[in-house]
């Protein structure tokens, strides 16, 4: 306590200017999120903490020469595993973007390996140059018709809310559950009010009652809004809307009206899920705060959205503005419309210039036997042609369409009793196959959309329970595809005429390396090249989409191990049928 009263005395003092602080940035351009305006003066830094805005003499002072100062920006959701990159290699991928804090959801480790999941992610952040928050995992399995690698309930999430980085009880997918009343998620709901957390929700296209109900239980946001009238309605009942442009899942260009003035308060930004090479070529949250301005929206509400507002609501008082007290998570920028970041201060130490770290972190060696089931994730027998066999007959196929850029699908009815793809009428097989327990499940159906003219392409990133999924124009090539990821403990794969043409391993949990960004993204676009080849169209994602498919709590129509699921419904559809 004595030593917290010394460092109060010490930003008094500096604050005041009868001390010198230790950093101060000159001349600058301060954003104010406050009142949205540019203010010139200099910024000075004691103990990590920004002592006060106006004039200052440091012990160390940097002449920002008129340039704007902004608030670092925070990501209020993503899940750090679907980068495929190691929490070290993703820090050193979105810092130099400007980004000193992430909200991550571990849901996709967890669905893998449980809590040892969630403790790795939890040691693997813990040292970071980058402010790693956590929300629990809601839903592991996302709903009671998948088979995921654990279940977490309740008492199995308890004891990490002690954790000082745990800020609450991430997207509660299973909306159905929860207007129905399942006793379960009411547990999770309360044991997160309980500690005073709050509580993110994942509710597409839920209006009305149910709507009211789901929010009632407590769910403060959303970030699965398609439409403008969509989030309007949830703002309307007091949801914060939280505007994602990811990989897979673009929503910002629906949701420009929330930039207004008469919104941007109650909206924060997030990417949901970033591929490597998105991070590099396009950023992070810079990206999306430049698009915005690009389409003629305020920069300073879009920084606001970045910063301030995310802090705020998950109750992250010391950051997100430039103001006294707060923590000084500083980014540099010569122009708010152009947007790209110079540099970056995390606790007031330049932690990246010129887009390149100043210094290199290092990746923390973890104990492989403690957390075996993240290295040694698979448990399944290998797979054989005749596991793709449809037995049922019918005249009918029903079929999972893709929409490009989004996260739903569509249900297609086809006229044909052929219980095989048809890549000459875009309809490829779809599957996916338990790796968890070895329980033999292999659900098959039928994916339009993706583009599949031969070959197949498989993945053990198959949200959420993180099956192996695989899509192929022939059986034996999605066996070989299918064999190749497990062989490997994890990763993608793409074959085409009994030949493995290309192949990326993900050993940790069967979501991530350890390798750097660059090069996960040098392998992963030519894999994407070679899928290209085999046919999927630009405009579609070949493996965050095949993903996706996977996902049975977002409409209309997906793919778990067991069949096809009618989401709405929550029960399992033919895939033929007369």
């Amino acid at each position: 306590m004595a030593n917290e009263d010394a460092k109060l005395r010490e930003l008094i003092m500096a604050a005041s200017g009868q001390e010198k602080a230790d950093l101060v940035l000159k001349n600058c351009k301060v954003l104010n999120v406050f009142t949205k305006e540019l203010e010139e003066a200099d910024i000075a830094v004691k103990n990590g903490f920004i002592a006060g805005v106006g004039q200052y003499e440091g012990d160390n002072e940097i002449d920002i020469e008129g340039k704007i100062v902004c608030p670092g920006l925070i990501d209020g959701h993503i899940h750090i595993e679907s980068s495929m990159l190691s929490p070290t290699e993703f820090a050193k991928a979105v810092i130099p973007h400007g980004t000193t804090a992430v909200i991550t959801d571990p849901h996709e480790i967890a669905n893998v390996a449980g809590s040892d999941g969630i403790s790795f992610m939890l040691e693997s952040a813990k040292d970071l140059p980058l402010d790693v928050f956590f929300m629990l995992p809601s839903c592991v399995p996302s709903t009671p018709l998948d088979e995921a690698g654990a279940v977490l309930d309740a008492a199995s999430l308890e004891p990490f809310y002690s954790n000082d980085k745990v800020l609450g009880l991430a997207e509660l997918m299973n909306s159905f559950g929860t207007v129905k009343g399942d006793s379960d998620i009411i547990a999770k709901i309360n044991g997160a009010k309980s500690n005073g957390k709050v509580i993110d929700g994942h509710a597409p296209s839920l209006t009305g009652n149910e709507l009211n109900a789901y929010i009632a239980a407590g769910v403060a946001s959303d970030h699965e809004c398609f439409s403008f009238e969509e989030a309007r309605q949830k703002l309307m009942r007091g949801q914060w809307i939280m505007i994602r442009q990811g990989t897979a899942a673009k929503n910002l260009e629906a949701l420009l009206p929330l930039f207004d003035d008469r919104y941007s308060d109650r909206c924060i930004l997030v990417t949901d899920d970033k591929h490597p090479g998105d991070l590099i070529r396009q950023g992070h949250i810079d990206y999306i705060i430049r698009e915005a301005v690009k389409a003629g929206k305020s920069p300073f509400n879009a920084v606001k959205m970045a910063s301030f507002n995310t802090a705020n609501y998950f109750g992250l008082k010391d950051r997100g503005a430039i103001a006294p007290g707060y923590r000084a998570d500083l980014i540099v920028v010569s122009d708010l419309n152009e947007f790209k970041v110079e540099k970056v201060f995390k606790d007031g130490i330049l932690t990246a210039e010129d887009a390149k770290l100043t210094k290199d972190i290092e990746l923390p060696l973890l104990d492989e036997a403690k957390y075996k089931r993240v290295f040694h994730s698979f448990n399944m027998s290998d797979t054989d042609a005749s596991d793709f066999k449809i037995k049922d007959s019918g005249s009918k196929k029903r079929v999972i369409k893709v929409v490009p850029g989004q996260i739903i699908t569509e249900e297609v009815i086809v006229d044909s009793s052929s219980a095989e793809a048809e890549p000459e009428k875009d309809i490829s097989k779809i599957a996916v196959i338990e790796r968890h327990n070895n329980t033999g499940h292999i659900g098959v159906g039928f994916v339009t959309g993706y583009g599949l003219k031969k070959g197949a392409i498989a993945s053990s990133v198959a949200h959420d329970s993180h099956n192996l999924i695989v899509a192929g124009t022939n059986d034996e090539d999605m066996a070989l595809a299918a064999n190749t990821v497990a062989s490997n403990e994890g990763g993608l794969a793409v074959v085409c005429d009994g030949v493995v043409i290309g192949q990326l391993k993900l050993p940790l949990a069967g979501l991530m390396c350890g390798r750097d960004a660059s090069e996960v993204d040098e392998e992963l676009e030519m894999l994407k090249e070679q899928c290209r080849i085999l046919g999927v169209p630009e405009g579609i994602d070949p493996f965050m989409t095949l993903a996706f498919t996977a996902l049975p709590v977002i409409p209309e129509l997906r793919i778990i191990t067991k069949g096809v699921v009618d989401v709405n419904t929550q029960s399992y559809a033919p895939s033929l049928f007369d």
